[in-house]
C-alpha cells in the first residue's frame, strides 16, 4: 500500500483567496453524506484529515491538502440536501463553480456517487455541467462495500444507462469504499500519472 504525506494548507471561502501553486489540483465533490471525507482520509492514510460527520454540510470552504510535495487535494463544499439556507448554499455553489471553472491548475475533478442509490438528478446535472464546461473528471463511486457484486453491477449501470442519454463516450469511473480501502491504489496511481503528465507539460 502507497504511502501518503499529506499535509493541510487551510481553508479559503473562495478562489482569489486560494494559495497560488504551481502544481495540479485535484478536486473531490460530491453529494452531501456521499462518504466524501471518509474517502479523502482513506486515500491519504489518515483517519482524521478531513472531516468527517453523519450530518451533511460540514465542508463549507474549499481545503487544500499538499501531498507528497507534488499535488494538491482539494476538498470541496457538498451539494444536495445539506441543513442550511438557501441563501448559503447559493454561495457555496457559486464559490464552487467558480473554482472548478477557474482555477489553472486544477487537472482534474473526483466526482463522488454513492453506489447504493438509483441515479440522482443533481448528479447528472452536475456532471453535464463539468462536460459543457470542458472541465475534465472522474467518477468514483462509493460505499461499494455496502452492496454485493450483483447490486453494484445493477446500480452503477442504472447510472451509465442515465449520463447515457446525455453522453457519446462515458467517463473513467472508480470502484470505492472507504472501509475497505477498496479502490485507493487505483484511485492513487492515476493521480500519479496525471501529475507526471503536468510534469512533463509544464
Amino acid at each position: 500500500m502507497k504511502n501518503i504525506m499529506a499535509e493541510f494548507k487551510g481553508s479559503f471561502p473562495d478562489l482569489q483567496l486560494c494559495p497560488a501553486t504551481n502544481q495540479p489540483e485535484f478536486a473531490f465533490i460530491g453529494r452531501s453524506n456521499v462518504g466524501k471525507s471518509s474517502l479523502i482520509n482513506m486515500i491519504c492514510g489518515k483517519d482524521e484529515l478531513a472531516l468527517t460527520s453523519g450530518k451533511p454540510g460540514k465542508t463549507r470552504m474549499l481545503n487544500y491538502f499538499h501531498i507528497n510535495n507534488k499535488w494538491y487535494l482539494v476538498d470541496l463544499p457538498g451539494y444536495g440536501y445539506a441543513i442550511t439556507s438557501k441563501a448559503m448554499r447559493k454561495e457555496w455553489e457559486k464559490m464552487i463553480r467558480s473554482y472548478l471553472s477557474k482555477r489553472e491548475n486544477l487537472y482534474c475533478t473526483f466526482v463522488l456517487i454513492d453506489s447504493r442509490i438509483p441515479p440522482q438528478q443533481l448528479d447528472i446535472d452536475l456532471l453535464n455541467w463539468l462536460g459543457e464546461a470542458r472541465i475534465p473528471f472522474v467518477i468514483v463511486y462509493t460505499k461499494t462495500d455496502k452492496l454485493t457484486n450483483e447490486e453494484y453491477e445493477k446500480n452503477t449501470q442504472a447510472f451509465k444507462d442515465a449520463l447515457s442519454e446525455t453522453w457519446n463516450e462515458l467517463p473513467l469511473q472508480f470502484p470505492s469504499s472507504s472501509k475497505t480501502s477498496s479502490g485507493r491504489e487505483l484511485i492513487i496511481n492515476y493521480i500519479e500519472q496525471l501529475v507526471k503528465q503536468y510534469e512533463q507539460a509544464y
